[in-house]
């Protein structure tokens, strides 16, 4: 569900959300327009905005655990996890978490590659939401949810800042409901690889 659809038509903050991503033609392979939402961090009101209006969705919703997904879900999960009062569990990459962990395998648009959850992070019966800034396949965030479910939490929704425009059907591949906020953005102007 886009943001637009739940209540913040019209809402000028999403206008603002999405000016502030930069798109990056090209990057990391040819053919990919990247979404680069460093720039979105760089400006102060966008990015506040960003997180209040998470933070707004989830505030009563009892969840206990925002699982960002590496590298930018570590973006935005901490203050959205702080402004709810959560906690911050990092889905990782291979081999950066120490300790025992469990892992999950998945695709990317361009390739596969796998999470890390730490063993004992997350309980079960915990209520969990999952943040990364894109979806686009839907890989990674099912790859979140299969992880945080093995080990008994209750995943109540994935969020990311940015959706594919057919992003309705990545619903079903991450078998979750899927909060957006912005379409991606076209390339407006060209920026060095």
């Amino acid at each position: 569900m886009f943001a637009e659809e739940n209540g913040l038509k019209g809402d000028p903050r999403l206008q603002a959300i999405s000016q502030a991503i930069r798109v990056v033609p090209h990057f990391p392979i040819h053919g990919i327009m990247f979404q680069d939402i460093t720039t979105l961090l760089l400006d102060h009101k966008a990015f506040k905005d960003t997180v209040d209006i998470f933070v707004d969705r989830y505030r009563d919703t009892h969840i206990s655990v925002v699982a960002g997904i590496e590298a930018r879900g570590f973006m935005f999960g901490p203050s959205i996890a702080l402004g709810i009062g959560a906690k911050f569990v990092p889905l990782r990459k291979p081999r950066k978490l120490p300790g025992e962990v469990i892992s999950e395998k998945y695709a990317l648009e361009y390739g596969t590659d796998c999470l890390e959850l730490h063993v004992g992070a997350v309980q079960p019966g915990e209520r969990a939401i999952i943040i990364d800034d894109l979806v686009a396949t839907g890989g990674t965030m099912s790859a979140g949810v299969k992880l945080l479910e093995r080990v008994g939490a209750e995943v109540v929704e994935c969020a990311c800042v940015i959706g594919v425009p057919d992003v309705k059907g990545q619903c079903r591949r991450i078998g979750k409901p899927l909060y957006v906020l912005v379409e991606p953005r076209k390339a407006d102007k060209c920026y060095p690889d």
